[in-house]
């Protein structure tokens, strides 16, 4: 006989990377129980995978944006529950799309309740993709700049975005093609171990950073006169130099970085202005998974033989947005938010805190539709006063990260 049970993806199953859909099941029995799983490789052939069992309701319907998993990799309505909480079935892999040329593709199933997969009943495939319809993708080879330009359809104007997702190498252009999906003109720029770039590096030059500024100001359809950064881990600090340091930045987000220097001195003009915060290996922790722990490895930048390496942040023209995961077990970067806040309420007078979030969370890219990892604060700095948000459910928050991050519209 053959299944009449339908899985629908809404409003299409094709969509952009950020983009919510709504999963549909019709033609179970009345209260059937199912098993509806999700798989996914990442770039590297790594496959994730998550599963949920349901019931559906009187009339053989299954709808995630209205009833709750009953058990699996979640329980209770996850709307997007089936994407997010993917896991890689190999140890310590996290989800890796760098490039914007092919869509992820995640692969919906429903299946009959029975030990181990049971009889698939229904299936459906989701494109989710990087870049949206009209946007351009250049390739940026200009003096030193090595990196590549998103551009959104349109005449313009448009604010522009420096990208600085430059940790570990090479290129990166999933955030910098959403956010031109969005409305951004985006240049995301490698730092090292991309084109014919170095493989490693052993000093950082805020010159590069600079001349990517002027390069995205002097772009015909810019409209802003400055240009707003967004960084993650170690180029959360240099974000943070580059706003301190340079002209022309309107508005920076700092995600999960350092309030010091690290790993490499920076220079400016062939002068180092900042020597680096280096780590103690000493403090790094094993776990019995075989990954380990780096929280506290890192030396304490408010140590008097450190105090070098904090960033003036208080110099920094434009508006800031930090965001940070209190369970990061890389390195401490709540506490380096309080750093940070401290200077600036020293620095610029009294201040409001109005909210500070610490619900458990993933940062490492904001929105609710990847697979996730800890628990996450944010602060937003704007004009002498900080915002946020109240503390919401754990996929809520990060949507909320998300509109905040790619909202410039709020910071500049």
């Amino acid at each position: 006989m053959i299944s009449q049970v339908r899985l629908r993806l809404l409003p299409s199953t094709r969509c952009l990377f950020d983009e919510p859909i709504q999963v549909k099941v019709a033609g179970l029995e009345s209260k059937q129980v199912v098993t509806m799983r999700a798989r996914s490789t990442d770039e590297k052939g790594v496959l994730f995978s998550s599963s949920a069992t349901y019931r559906a309701d009187g009339n053989g319907e299954i709808d995630l944006e209205r009833d709750p998993s009953l058990s699996g990799s979640y329980v209770g309505v996850e709307p997007m529950g089936l994407l997010w909480s993917m896991k890689a079935e190999a140890l310590h892999k996290r989800f890796l799309k760098m490039s914007s040329l092919n869509p992820h593709v995640v692969k919906f199933s429903v299946h009959e309740e029975e030990e181990g997969e049971g009889r698939m009943l229904a299936e459906a495939t989701n494109e989710r993709f990087l870049i949206g319809d009209g946007v351009s993708r250049l390739p940026v080879k200009e003096g030193n700049i090595r990196g590549v330009l998103f551009t959104p359809p349109g005449e313009g104007p448009f604010p522009a975005v420096l990208d600085l997702y430059t940790l570990g190498g090479g290129l990166s252009e999933k955030r910098a093609a959403l956010l031109a999906s969005r409305g951004f003109m985006v240049l995301t720029i490698a730092l090292y171990g991309h084109d014919d770039m170095p493989k490693n590096i052993r000093e950082v030059h805020l010159d590069y950073f600079e001349e990517a500024i002027e390069f995205l100001k002097r772009q015909d359809k810019v409209g802003s006169e400055g240009v707003g950064v967004i960084s993650l881990s170690k180029s959360g600090d240099l974000a943070l130099s580059v706003a301190s340091y340079l002209s022309g930045v309107d508005a920076t987000v700092w995600i999960n970085g350092c309030c010091a220097n690290t790993a490499f001195p920076l220079y400016y003009k062939k002068s180092q202005i900042l020597p680096p915060l280096m780590f103690d290996i000493s403090k790094i922790i094993p776990t019995e998974s075989g990954a380990v722990m780096g929280k506290y490895a890192l030396n304490n930048p408010l140590a008097e033989e450190n105090k070098d390496c904090l960033i003036p942040v208080e110099q920094a023209k434009g508006r800031l947005l930090f965001v940070s995961s209190e369970d990061d077990l890389n390195w401490d970067s709540k506490a380096y938010v309080d750093v940070m806040v401290e200077r600036l309420r020293a620095s610029l007078g009294r201040t409001t805190l109005r909210a500070c979030l610490t619900p458990e969370q993933d940062i490492t890219w904001s929105h609710p539709m990847v697979p996730t990892a800890p628990q996450v604060c944010m602060v937003l700095w704007v004009n002498h006063s900080f915002g946020g948000v109240s503390p919401n459910p754990t996929q809520q928050l990060k949507s909320t990260c998300g509109r905040r991050s790619r909202s410039f519209s709020e910071l500049t």
